[in-house]
């Protein structure tokens, strides 16, 4: 039987983006996402949380990260999971879990008289790029 793993996300950068060369020379670019979501609790009190999300974009799509975000850019990316551990010097085990990119579209909000209008700039590589 096939699988799915697929993420979708509509955020913000908590942080600008880190770009890095792996030794190899190949871009790779690390940002948060920021998600908000609110409730009112049963006594009618308004609550908000806000969970932080890893991203990790490579080749040509760490470059296009790079240039067009900054921390606070909405964004709306589309990606898989992938899970990692690693080993500390202490000889601890550490997991992470962090989304890898394919897709990128940075949203722009424009206030109108009847509303917000959104405006969607896909930014991601070319598909036949990414294969190369």
């Amino acid at each position: 039987m096939r699988s799915l793993n697929k993420t979708m996300l509509i955020g913000h950068l908590a942080a600008d983006p880190e770009l890095k060369k792996t030794s190899s020379g190949i871009a790779v670019a690390y940002f948060p996402v920021a998600t908000n979501r609110d409730w009112i609790t049963s006594d009618g009190e308004k609550k908000e949380s806000v969970d932080y999300h890893k991203v990790i974009a490579w080749r040509k799509l760490a470059d296009i990260c790079a240039q067009h975000l900054v921390k606070g850019s909405p964004v709306y990316i589309e990606g898989r999971l992938q899970n990692n551990s690693y080993e500390d010097k202490d000889g601890k085990k550490h997991y992470g879990t962090e989304i890898v990119l394919d897709e990128l579209n940075v949203l722009v909000y424009k206030r109108k008289k009847d509303g917000i209008e959104v405006n969607i700039k896909n930014v991601s590589e070319d598909k036949n790029e990414k294969e190369k």
